[in-house]
Protein backbone atom coordinates (compact mmCIF):
# COMPACT_ATOMS: atom_id res chain seq x y z
CA UNK A 1 0.00 0.00 0.00
CA UNK A 2 1.47 3.44 -0.93
CA UNK A 3 2.70 5.51 2.06
CA UNK A 4 1.19 8.60 0.65
CA UNK A 5 -2.69 9.46 0.68
CA UNK A 6 -3.51 10.00 -3.06
CA UNK A 7 -6.30 12.17 -3.99
CA UNK A 8 -8.11 13.35 -7.26
CA UNK A 9 -10.02 15.28 -9.55
CA UNK A 10 -13.08 14.26 -12.07
CA UNK A 11 -12.11 16.17 -15.33
CA UNK A 12 -13.95 15.55 -18.73
CA UNK A 13 -14.39 11.80 -19.87
CA UNK A 14 -11.01 11.51 -17.55
CA UNK A 15 -9.25 11.56 -13.81
CA UNK A 16 -6.47 13.52 -12.28
CA UNK A 17 -4.77 11.57 -9.38
CA UNK A 18 -2.28 13.67 -7.25
CA UNK A 19 0.27 12.10 -5.57
CA UNK A 20 2.92 12.80 -3.60
CA UNK A 21 5.59 14.21 -5.97
CA UNK A 22 3.71 14.13 -9.58
CA UNK A 23 0.19 14.18 -10.49
CA UNK A 24 -1.23 11.79 -13.45
CA UNK A 25 -3.94 12.47 -16.09
CA UNK A 26 -5.41 9.81 -17.75
CA UNK A 27 -8.85 10.98 -20.50
CA UNK A 28 -10.80 8.64 -22.65
CA UNK A 29 -10.26 9.71 -26.29
CA UNK A 30 -12.66 9.58 -28.79
CA UNK A 31 -11.32 6.71 -30.71
CA UNK A 32 -12.04 4.59 -27.18
CA UNK A 33 -8.33 4.12 -26.05
CA UNK A 34 -6.95 5.85 -22.84
CA UNK A 35 -4.26 8.60 -23.19
CA UNK A 36 -2.25 10.13 -20.33
CA UNK A 37 0.32 12.23 -19.28
CA UNK A 38 2.15 12.70 -15.50
CA UNK A 39 3.16 16.14 -14.94
CA UNK A 40 6.12 16.96 -11.94
CA UNK A 41 4.72 18.86 -8.82
CA UNK A 42 8.11 19.51 -8.28
CA UNK A 43 8.38 21.67 -10.74
CA UNK A 44 6.65 24.44 -9.06
CA UNK A 45 8.22 26.64 -6.55
CA UNK A 46 5.13 26.84 -4.13
CA UNK A 47 5.63 22.37 -3.99
CA UNK A 48 9.26 22.93 -3.06
CA UNK A 49 8.98 25.12 -0.35
CA UNK A 50 9.67 23.44 3.11
CA UNK A 51 6.76 25.28 4.19
CA UNK A 52 4.61 23.42 2.00
CA UNK A 53 4.53 20.50 4.49
CA UNK A 54 3.61 22.65 7.44
CA UNK A 55 -0.19 22.30 9.44
CA UNK A 56 -2.25 25.37 8.10
CA UNK A 57 0.16 26.04 5.02
CA UNK A 58 -0.63 22.69 3.33
CA UNK A 59 -4.14 23.51 2.81
CA UNK A 60 -3.20 26.36 1.27
CA UNK A 61 -0.53 24.65 -1.20
CA UNK A 62 -2.59 21.95 -1.81
CA UNK A 63 -5.60 24.42 -2.65
CA UNK A 64 -3.14 26.42 -4.95
CA UNK A 65 -1.74 23.73 -6.73
CA UNK A 66 -5.62 22.19 -7.02
CA UNK A 67 -6.94 25.41 -8.48
CA UNK A 68 -4.08 26.23 -11.13
CA UNK A 69 -3.23 22.66 -11.97
CA UNK A 70 -6.91 21.19 -12.01
CA UNK A 71 -8.29 24.50 -14.23
CA UNK A 72 -5.50 23.79 -17.02
CA UNK A 73 -6.56 19.83 -16.90
CA UNK A 74 -10.63 20.37 -16.41
CA UNK A 75 -10.14 22.52 -19.62
CA UNK A 76 -7.44 20.13 -21.43
CA UNK A 77 -9.72 17.64 -20.98
CA UNK A 78 -12.73 18.89 -22.68
CA UNK A 79 -10.37 19.55 -25.39
CA UNK A 80 -9.24 16.02 -25.84
CA UNK A 81 -12.48 14.45 -25.81
CA UNK A 82 -14.13 16.62 -27.73
CA UNK A 83 -11.39 16.56 -30.38
CA UNK A 84 -9.20 14.08 -29.79
CA UNK A 85 -6.49 16.42 -29.11
CA UNK A 86 -5.51 18.02 -25.62
CA UNK A 87 -4.33 22.29 -26.57
CA UNK A 88 -1.77 23.42 -24.56
CA UNK A 89 -2.78 26.37 -22.55
CA UNK A 90 -0.99 29.57 -21.62
CA UNK A 91 -0.60 30.78 -18.32
CA UNK A 92 -2.59 33.99 -19.25
CA UNK A 93 -5.35 31.45 -20.02
CA UNK A 94 -5.43 29.32 -17.42
CA UNK A 95 -5.14 32.87 -15.21
CA UNK A 96 -8.45 34.17 -16.65
CA UNK A 97 -10.22 30.87 -16.51
CA UNK A 98 -9.59 30.56 -12.76
CA UNK A 99 -10.06 33.99 -12.03
CA UNK A 100 -13.34 33.99 -13.35
CA UNK A 101 -14.15 30.67 -11.71
CA UNK A 102 -12.67 32.38 -8.66
CA UNK A 103 -14.57 35.40 -8.75
CA UNK A 104 -18.28 33.56 -9.14
CA UNK A 105 -17.73 30.85 -6.42
CA UNK A 106 -17.01 33.28 -3.70
CA UNK A 107 -19.42 36.16 -5.32
CA UNK A 108 -22.29 33.07 -5.03
CA UNK A 109 -20.82 31.13 -1.83
CA UNK A 110 -19.61 34.37 0.34
CA UNK A 111 -21.04 37.65 -0.95
CA UNK A 112 -24.86 37.00 -2.00
CA UNK A 113 -25.25 35.15 1.71
CA UNK A 114 -24.02 37.92 3.60
CA UNK A 115 -26.11 40.39 0.87
CA UNK A 116 -29.43 38.69 1.44
CA UNK A 117 -29.16 38.20 5.25
CA UNK A 118 -28.18 42.05 5.32
CA UNK A 119 -31.35 42.85 3.62
CA UNK A 120 -33.27 40.31 5.89
CA UNK A 121 -32.04 41.89 9.07
CA UNK A 122 -32.93 45.28 7.87
CA UNK A 123 -36.25 44.01 7.04
CA UNK A 124 -36.63 42.08 10.73
CA UNK A 125 -34.44 44.67 13.03
CA UNK A 126 -35.36 41.88 16.18
CA UNK A 127 -32.96 39.13 14.22
CA UNK A 128 -30.31 40.75 15.98
CA UNK A 129 -26.20 40.37 14.52
CA UNK A 130 -26.03 36.84 15.83
CA UNK A 131 -29.28 35.72 14.62
CA UNK A 132 -28.12 37.50 11.24
CA UNK A 133 -24.91 35.34 11.05
CA UNK A 134 -26.60 32.22 11.32
CA UNK A 135 -29.36 33.22 8.94
CA UNK A 136 -25.97 34.21 6.50
CA UNK A 137 -24.46 30.56 6.98
CA UNK A 138 -27.50 29.03 6.62
CA UNK A 139 -28.10 30.56 3.06
CA UNK A 140 -24.56 29.67 2.54
CA UNK A 141 -25.76 26.30 2.88
CA UNK A 142 -28.64 25.75 1.18
CA UNK A 143 -26.79 27.98 -2.05
CA UNK A 144 -24.24 25.37 -1.64
CA UNK A 145 -26.63 22.63 -1.91
CA UNK A 146 -28.80 23.67 -4.04
CA UNK A 147 -25.51 24.83 -6.63
CA UNK A 148 -24.77 21.44 -6.43
CA UNK A 149 -28.01 19.92 -7.11
CA UNK A 150 -29.28 22.40 -10.20
CA UNK A 151 -25.68 21.01 -11.73
CA UNK A 152 -26.16 17.94 -11.28
CA UNK A 153 -28.97 17.86 -13.81
CA UNK A 154 -26.85 18.18 -16.70
CA UNK A 155 -26.26 14.82 -18.63
CA UNK A 156 -22.49 16.47 -19.00
CA UNK A 157 -21.94 16.94 -15.60
CA UNK A 158 -23.91 13.65 -14.04
CA UNK A 159 -20.69 11.99 -16.34
CA UNK A 160 -17.72 14.13 -14.44
CA UNK A 161 -19.71 12.53 -11.26
CA UNK A 162 -19.44 8.96 -12.32
CA UNK A 163 -15.47 9.60 -12.96
CA UNK A 164 -15.30 11.30 -9.29
CA UNK A 165 -17.03 8.36 -8.29
CA UNK A 166 -14.72 6.10 -9.85
CA UNK A 167 -11.52 8.26 -8.64
CA UNK A 168 -13.03 7.50 -5.11
CA UNK A 169 -13.63 4.28 -5.53
CA UNK A 170 -9.85 3.08 -6.70
CA UNK A 171 -8.42 5.01 -3.88
CA UNK A 172 -10.44 3.15 -1.69
CA UNK A 173 -8.83 -0.12 -3.38
CA UNK A 174 -5.38 1.31 -3.09
CA UNK A 175 -6.00 2.23 0.29
CA UNK A 176 -6.89 -1.31 1.53
CA UNK A 177 -4.35 -3.23 -0.49
CA UNK A 178 -6.32 -4.38 -3.49
CA UNK A 179 -5.41 -4.99 -6.49
CA UNK A 180 -6.38 -2.49 -8.96
CA UNK A 181 -9.22 -4.11 -10.98
CA UNK A 182 -12.79 -3.21 -11.87
CA UNK A 183 -13.41 -5.83 -10.07
CA UNK A 184 -11.84 -5.61 -6.86
CA UNK A 185 -12.44 -1.40 -7.35
CA UNK A 186 -16.55 -2.25 -7.46
CA UNK A 187 -16.58 -3.33 -4.11
CA UNK A 188 -15.96 0.04 -2.83
CA UNK A 189 -18.30 3.03 -1.92
CA UNK A 190 -18.48 5.93 -4.57
CA UNK A 191 -17.96 8.56 -1.50
CA UNK A 192 -14.78 8.73 0.21
CA UNK A 193 -13.87 10.52 3.94
CA UNK A 194 -11.05 13.04 2.11
CA UNK A 195 -13.58 14.18 -0.95
CA UNK A 196 -13.60 17.84 -2.22
CA UNK A 197 -17.09 17.87 -1.36
CA UNK A 198 -17.04 17.15 2.19
CA UNK A 199 -13.91 19.82 2.32
CA UNK A 200 -16.21 22.65 1.09
CA UNK A 201 -19.01 21.68 3.55
CA UNK A 202 -16.40 21.50 6.60
CA UNK A 203 -15.28 25.50 4.72
CA UNK A 204 -19.11 26.22 4.93
CA UNK A 205 -19.19 25.33 8.72
CA UNK A 206 -15.64 26.80 9.83
CA UNK A 207 -17.27 30.22 8.20
CA UNK A 208 -19.97 30.09 10.58
CA UNK A 209 -17.95 30.28 13.32
CA UNK A 210 -15.28 32.36 12.08
CA UNK A 211 -17.48 34.59 10.99
CA UNK A 212 -19.51 34.95 14.11
CA UNK A 213 -16.65 37.12 15.56
CA UNK A 214 -17.31 39.38 13.00
CA UNK A 215 -21.23 40.04 14.03
CA UNK A 216 -22.46 43.73 14.50
CA UNK A 217 -19.87 44.87 11.58
CA UNK A 218 -21.33 47.27 8.91
CA UNK A 219 -21.72 45.68 5.54
CA UNK A 220 -18.53 47.24 4.05
CA UNK A 221 -16.08 45.61 6.95
CA UNK A 222 -18.02 42.43 6.92
CA UNK A 223 -17.49 42.22 3.01
CA UNK A 224 -13.69 42.85 3.40
CA UNK A 225 -13.30 40.91 6.33
CA UNK A 226 -15.09 37.73 4.51
CA UNK A 227 -12.71 38.27 1.34
CA UNK A 228 -9.64 38.55 3.77
CA UNK A 229 -10.70 35.47 5.82
CA UNK A 230 -10.83 33.06 3.35
CA UNK A 231 -7.39 31.66 3.50
CA UNK A 232 -7.28 31.19 7.24
CA UNK A 233 -11.39 29.38 6.99
CA UNK A 234 -9.53 27.28 3.87
CA UNK A 235 -6.47 26.53 5.95
CA UNK A 236 -8.09 25.50 8.99
CA UNK A 237 -11.11 23.51 6.84
CA UNK A 238 -8.22 21.26 5.67
CA UNK A 239 -6.74 20.30 8.84
CA UNK A 240 -10.37 19.47 10.62
CA UNK A 241 -10.62 17.69 7.12
CA UNK A 242 -7.77 15.99 7.65
CA UNK A 243 -8.22 15.39 11.60
CA UNK A 244 -11.63 13.95 10.41
CA UNK A 245 -10.51 11.29 7.95
CA UNK A 246 -7.22 10.44 10.44
CA UNK A 247 -10.33 9.34 13.02
CA UNK A 248 -12.96 8.06 11.00
CA UNK A 249 -12.85 4.51 12.89
CA UNK A 250 -13.92 6.19 16.07
CA UNK A 251 -17.92 6.35 16.44
CA UNK A 252 -18.46 10.07 17.06
CA UNK A 253 -16.45 11.45 14.79
CA UNK A 254 -17.76 8.99 11.95
CA UNK A 255 -21.39 10.73 12.85
CA UNK A 256 -20.13 14.25 13.01
CA UNK A 257 -18.54 13.72 9.45
CA UNK A 258 -21.50 11.89 7.95
CA UNK A 259 -23.32 14.77 6.09
CA UNK A 260 -20.21 14.76 4.59
CA UNK A 261 -20.78 11.69 3.05
CA UNK A 262 -23.97 12.53 2.35
CA UNK A 263 -23.32 15.30 0.09
CA UNK A 264 -21.30 13.14 -2.07
CA UNK A 265 -24.35 10.88 -2.66
CA UNK A 266 -25.04 14.32 -5.18
CA UNK A 267 -21.64 14.64 -6.79
CA UNK A 268 -20.26 10.85 -7.27
CA UNK A 269 -23.11 8.21 -8.96
CA UNK A 270 -21.94 4.59 -9.62
CA UNK A 271 -19.17 4.27 -13.04
CA UNK A 272 -19.03 1.71 -16.00
CA UNK A 273 -15.91 -0.11 -16.20
CA UNK A 274 -14.33 1.70 -18.83
CA UNK A 275 -14.45 4.42 -16.40
CA UNK A 276 -12.86 2.86 -13.82
CA UNK A 277 -10.40 1.85 -15.80
CA UNK A 278 -9.57 5.24 -16.81
CA UNK A 279 -9.23 5.98 -13.01
CA UNK A 280 -6.95 3.07 -12.33
CA UNK A 281 -4.98 4.49 -15.59
CA UNK A 282 -4.40 7.23 -13.91
CA UNK A 283 -3.91 5.85 -10.17
CA UNK A 284 -1.01 3.67 -11.53
CA UNK A 285 0.50 6.05 -13.46
CA UNK A 286 0.36 8.34 -10.24
CA UNK A 287 2.37 5.55 -8.31
CA UNK A 288 4.66 5.15 -11.07
CA UNK A 289 5.77 8.95 -11.03
CA UNK A 290 6.34 8.79 -7.30
CA UNK A 291 8.38 5.61 -7.64
CA UNK A 292 5.63 3.54 -5.42
CA UNK A 293 4.44 -0.17 -6.54
CA UNK A 294 1.75 -1.21 -8.12
CA UNK A 295 -0.40 -3.58 -6.09
CA UNK A 296 0.37 -7.19 -7.24
CA UNK A 297 -2.79 -8.48 -9.18
CA UNK A 298 -3.67 -5.10 -10.68
CA UNK A 299 -4.58 -5.04 -14.12
CA UNK A 300 -2.66 -2.82 -16.88
CA UNK A 301 -5.73 -1.07 -19.17
CA UNK A 302 -4.28 -0.43 -22.83
CA UNK A 303 -3.04 3.52 -23.10
CA UNK A 304 -1.17 6.21 -25.09
CA UNK A 305 0.68 9.14 -24.08
CA UNK A 306 -1.56 11.79 -24.89
CA UNK A 307 1.72 13.04 -26.93
CA UNK A 308 1.44 9.89 -28.84
CA UNK A 309 -2.64 10.37 -29.37
CA UNK A 310 -1.71 13.87 -30.64
CA UNK A 311 0.21 12.87 -33.51
CA UNK A 312 -1.94 10.22 -34.44
CA UNK A 313 -5.12 12.57 -34.59
CA UNK A 314 -3.06 15.48 -36.49
CA UNK A 315 -1.77 13.06 -38.95
CA UNK A 316 -5.44 11.21 -39.49
CA UNK A 317 -6.61 14.74 -39.96
CA UNK A 318 -4.03 15.90 -42.27
CA UNK A 319 -4.73 12.77 -44.17
CA UNK A 320 -8.09 13.19 -44.50
CA UNK A 321 -7.57 17.31 -45.78
CA UNK A 322 -5.51 15.67 -48.37
CA UNK A 323 -7.75 13.61 -49.75
CA UNK A 324 -10.54 16.46 -49.59
CA UNK A 325 -8.49 18.70 -51.79
CA UNK A 326 -7.72 16.12 -54.27
CA UNK A 327 -11.95 15.45 -54.50
CA UNK A 328 -12.34 18.90 -54.98
CA UNK A 329 -9.64 18.95 -57.30
CA UNK A 330 -11.02 16.63 -59.41
CA UNK A 331 -8.48 13.80 -59.16
CA UNK A 332 -9.85 10.79 -59.43
CA UNK A 333 -9.14 8.31 -56.73
CA UNK A 334 -7.04 5.43 -57.45
CA UNK A 335 -9.07 1.85 -56.79
CA UNK A 336 -6.68 -1.28 -55.61
CA UNK A 337 -6.37 -3.55 -58.31
CA UNK A 338 -8.03 -7.12 -58.33
CA UNK A 339 -5.25 -8.80 -56.89
CA UNK A 340 -5.18 -6.64 -54.22
CA UNK A 341 -8.79 -6.92 -53.62
CA UNK A 342 -8.36 -10.52 -53.38
CA UNK A 343 -9.54 -12.06 -49.90
CA UNK A 344 -6.41 -13.02 -48.29
CA UNK A 345 -7.77 -16.52 -47.31
CA UNK A 346 -8.62 -17.27 -50.72
CA UNK A 347 -4.70 -17.17 -51.50
CA UNK A 348 -3.47 -19.43 -48.50
CA UNK A 349 -1.77 -22.32 -49.53
CA UNK A 350 -0.25 -21.03 -52.66
CA UNK A 351 3.52 -22.49 -53.98
CA UNK A 352 5.14 -19.42 -54.03
CA UNK A 353 3.81 -18.18 -50.30
CA UNK A 354 5.07 -21.61 -48.27
CA UNK A 355 3.56 -23.24 -45.98
CA UNK A 356 1.14 -22.82 -43.42
CA UNK A 357 2.70 -21.52 -39.86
Amino acid sequence: MARFNYGGQALIEGVLMRGRDAIAVAVRHPDGDVVWEAERLSESAVHRHRAASWPFVRGLVVLYETLVIGTKWLTRSAAISAAGEGVELGGGVVALTLTISLAFGVGLFFVLPLVLSQAAAAAAPSVGSMGKNLLEGLLRLVIFVAYLLLISRSSEIGRVFQYHGAEHMSIHALEHGDPLTPEKVRRYPTAHQRCGTEFLLVVVIVSILVFSLLAGQSFLVALVARLALIPVIVAVSYEVLRWGAKHRSNTLVRWIYTPGLWLQAITTRQPDDSMIEVAIVSLEEALRADGEPIPEGSVYPARRTMAEASAATRAAREAADREASLVAAGVPRLEPDAADRTDPADRVGTADEGPLA
